[in-house]
């Protein structure tokens, strides 16, 4: 009787010696683990429904937009010092880029993909933001960039006047690899005058800022500023 009690307990030991592998193989293609899952894209289509056309109208529906103080709140986290009083404090970036934006402009589509959001500041129109996305991204690509008047230089209603663009991508760029339809957006954007003036802004100063706060100064023409050149009209042959 123990011996057959001894061969009992030895076949059930390489019995399940046996089937050790197969269950280590179950464990191991368990779909628990999915690395390859991608992240949905975020949602900030709705942006869409307001380019044109039509061309007019719009900007204001967009600024009131439930949606529109979360979107800024949530993409528009750097620090900013230019906004504000250093004594009191700065206001954060995406309560400056409400400030700049509180007269609306323009929203302006480009490729199907893009939106130039433009407006100024609530009675000083030469104080500008420009709010630009790329929808065609799984992370969209904001940028908030303003205009800034120095103070210590001519008053904005004169030609020589002078200002500070500054720029907020939410994911850092490379001050060498500004994308291409950001630079148009922006040369076409500081082609216009201000509301109620005919006199082009004049970018002396651009300053890049990183998410984290890193500023990067460049030079203007390098994001498009005072580029925008228009084609000289034909001028007909003379008989």
């Amino acid at each position: 009787m123990a011996n057959l009690f001894v061969t009992l307990r030895y076949q059930l030991a390489v019995t399940l010696l046996a089937l050790a592998p197969l269950a280590t193989r179950a464990q191991l293609s368990s779909p628990q683990i999915k690395r390859d899952k991608k992240p949905p894209k975020e949602n900030v289509e709705w942006l869409w429904q307001y380019g044109p056309p039509p061309a007019d109208g719009r900007e204001t529906a967009l600024v009131l937009d439930n949606r529109f103080r979360p979107f800024l709140a949530q993409y528009l986290t750097a620090p900013q010092t230019f906004w504000g009083n250093p004594k009191t404090g700065y206001k954060t970036l995406d309560e400056t880029a409400l400030d700049f934006l509180s007269v609306p402009d323009k929203v302006i589509a480009d490729e199907n993909r893009y939106l130039s959001i433009t407006g100024c500041v609530f009675r000083f129109c030469p104080a500008r933001g420009l709010l630009w996305v790329d929808l065609g991204l799984p992370h969209p690509l904001i940028a908030f960039a303003a205009i800034d008047w120095i103070k210590d230089s001519k008053t904005p209603n004169e030609p020589g006047a002078e200002y500070t663009l500054w720029v907020f991508p939410n994911h850092p760029i490379d001050p060498d690899h500004i994308p291409a339809a950001l630079i148009h957006s922006v040369a076409r954007w500081t082609a216009q005058p201000p509301t109620g003036s005919t006199v082009i802004q004049q970018i002396k100063n651009t300053i890049l800022v990183d998410p984290d706060g890193t500023p990067h100064q460049i030079k203007p023409a390098d994001i498009g500023a005072n580029t925008f050149t228009r084609p000289e009209p034909e001028q007909k042959a003379q008989p």
